[in-house]
């Protein structure tokens, strides 16, 4: 297969008023842009020229989005199969080293892996992609064969159906692009074993993001009674349900999530020890409460309370509730787990919400670990929007 023609077809000049001082970050906003020359389309690559005059970095341009360019690289060097090649390889390669016990990771990370705009998640022989920019999007074929080639997989599917698509003028599709098959895929974590619907579950199927958190929350389940609230699939509850946990009780709104939760209890043969029920988690919680029930461990997973900045202040009162209840239904000495997946809360913010929740509940917290996502979704140290996931691991006195 031919390579897209990626010599770069003109290029953008950076305002006086864009700050080059944050060396590193891959998008250049409209806001920042002077000038552009040359006949450009989305998806073309761009040379980024500084405010100087001087070459300052390489990237793939799109009029149509708020990110104007993402930098593939700051040096003056040729975007070509090769280049192409080579950072694919290098995912491949940091994953190798990293991932173990698992069939199921994160391959391709976007911005983190530098490859902005492309997110590639692997279950067993498939892998989901993700082209959420219109310059992946446009290479989305070479690309898919390159993955293939560097990763051994033989089928590749694509997940092109976020909302982020159409900021960028993109059309939603979900289809194979290499291969074809069941889209219902068997996948191993530790010692449990999950089904990844790539078709219909969230984001690419599976949140192998909080893959690690899950093994290790599940240390504290031996003999416990468990709470899994925001239970989705029930990952966190099977692994604690191997782990020796008495019971798990599993809360979500989505009985469609919880059909595959029970199928999960019952691949992993703990089906008598693990119940689900749909529920709004937030009133289900005040009527365990009221009911007097109370557990040893409770796991705290909740979607994205906050989409925006503006959100943000909204999501941190409801950080605090669910947070506040969680600890009202855990016993003495008893541990919580909790989560957040907003980028735009901060951990300290997050912190500050679960101290809060402690003193309006009246219980003392020790908090024994402060986690993120799972190694396999680095953070790029120039790009802070790479890090987004919290997790906390608490005993409740």
């Amino acid at each position: 297969m031919t390579f897209h023609d990626d010599s770069p077809r003109g290029h953008v000049r950076l305002s006086r008023t864009a700050s080059t001082e944050a060396w590193g970050h891959l998008w250049i906003y409209a806001g920042y842009v002077e000038e552009v020359s040359g006949n450009l389309v989305s998806g073309d690559v761009v040379d980024v020229i500084a405010p100087n005059g001087r070459f300052y970095a390489r990237g793939l341009y799109n009029p149509e989005s708020k990110i104007r360019v993402r930098i593939l690289t700051f040096d003056d060097e040729p975007i070509t199969e090769q280049f192409w090649r080579g950072r694919l390889a290098q995912a491949v390669r940091l994953r190798r080293r990293m991932v173990t016990g698992t069939n199921a990771y994160r391959l391709v990370y976007g911005e983190a892996d530098r490859l902005p705009g492309l997110i590639v998640d692997r279950f067993d022989d498939v892998l989901v992609m993700q082209t959420l920019s219109s310059g992946m999007d446009h290479r989305k074929d070479q690309l898919a064969e390159l993955l293939c080639q560097e990763s051994g997989a033989t089928r590749v599917y694509l997940r092109n159906d976020a909302k982020s698509r159409t900021m960028e003028g993109l059309p939603l599709e979900k289809r194979f692009l290499r291969g074809d098959g069941a889209t219902m895929v068997e996948i191993q974590e530790g010692s449990a074993r999950f089904l990844v619907d790539i078709e219909r579950g969230q984001k690419t199927g599976w949140f192998c993001d909080q893959r690690e958190n899950r093994l290790v929350t599940a240390r504290f389940a031996a003999g416990a009674e468990v709470l899994e609230v925001f239970a989705h699939t029930g990952a966190f509850g099977i692994h604690a349900a191997l782990a020796g946990a008495k019971s798990v009780e599993g809360l979500d709104v989505s009985e469609e999530a919880l059909a595959l939760a029970r199928n999960h209890a019952q691949l992993n043969k703990v089906e008598d020890r693990c119940v689900y029920r749909a529920a709004d988690a937030f009133e289900e919680m005040r009527k365990l409460e009221r009911a007097g029930r109370r557990y040893d461990l409770v796991l705290l997973d909740p979607p994205a309370f906050a989409r925006s900045k503006q959100a943000v202040p909204r999501a941190l009162a409801g950080y605090k509730d669910v947070n506040l209840l969680g600890m009202r239904l855990t016993k003495p000495e008893g541990f919580l787990a909790t989560s957040s997946c907003s980028h735009h809360v901060t951990e300290q913010e997050l912190w500050t919400s679960i101290r809060l929740a402690a003193r309006d509940a009246k219980r003392q917290v020790r908090l024994l670990e402060q986690r993120g996502q799972s190694s396999d979704h680095p953070i790029l140290a120039t790009m802070p929007e790479t890090r987004y996931l919290k997790c906390f691991i608490l005993q409740v006195l």
